[in-house]
């Protein structure tokens, strides 16, 4: 179970956790912290994908997405060594 959350400054998260908190799916000794610039890794493997799509224009449909986005995971896990 972990410690401590880190995400950005998104209103939806606090009432969130206190929901997970209330179905006794997380601890209530879990700490929320909001952090606009921390440095968050989760929240910066996002920029990698953003920075493949926006040249793209988006999508053509959801099935597009799909594929090319499992693409683009699977290089980057490659790429860190993860598989």
């Amino acid at each position: 179970m972990p410690r401590v959350i880190n995400v950005d400054k998104n209103a939806a998260y606090p009432p969130a956790i206190d929901d997970l908190k209330a179905e006794s799916q997380l601890p209530a000794t879990t700490e929320l912290r909001q952090v606009k610039c921390l440095n968050n890794l989760v929240e910066q493997d996002h920029r990698f994908i953003k920075r493949l799509t926006k040249p793209g224009l988006g999508f053509g449909s959801f099935n597009t997405a799909r594929q090319t986005l499992k693409g683009f995971e699977a290089m980057n896990m490659i790429r860190k060594g993860q598989v």
